[in-house]
């Protein structure tokens, strides 16, 4: 345990999508983490699942704000456009 504890922290994700996915709790706060998750990335753009349409609509009225804290979390404005989608619910429920 404490090997990969001083290995993990210098493991940068490779993928931008990656990134994301890594900060997207911390980005979104658990409740909206556990409605929704990020599941591709294309040019900029994180496609993010969302457990229904309903979540889907109030996500892309809160898409500037969690934008706004994504680039501040990865430090980087390489995400241009979040898009949010009904889809498959996160992490397989």
């Amino acid at each position: 345990g404490n090997a990969l504890d001083n290995v993990l922290p210098d493991m940068a994700p490779a993928t931008l999508l990656a990134q994301v996915q890594a900060a997207w709790k911390e980005v979104a706060g658990d409740r909206l983490a556990a409605a929704a998750a990020p599941v591709s990335e294309r040019d900029g753009v994180v496609t993010v699942a969302c457990e229904s349409g309903m979540w889907a609509q109030e996500l892309d009225l809160l898409g500037p704000d969690l934008l706004t804290r994504l680039e501040t979390a990865l430090g980087t404005r390489s995400v241009t456009k979040l898009r949010f989608v009904a889809g498959s619910p996160p992490n397989g429920r």
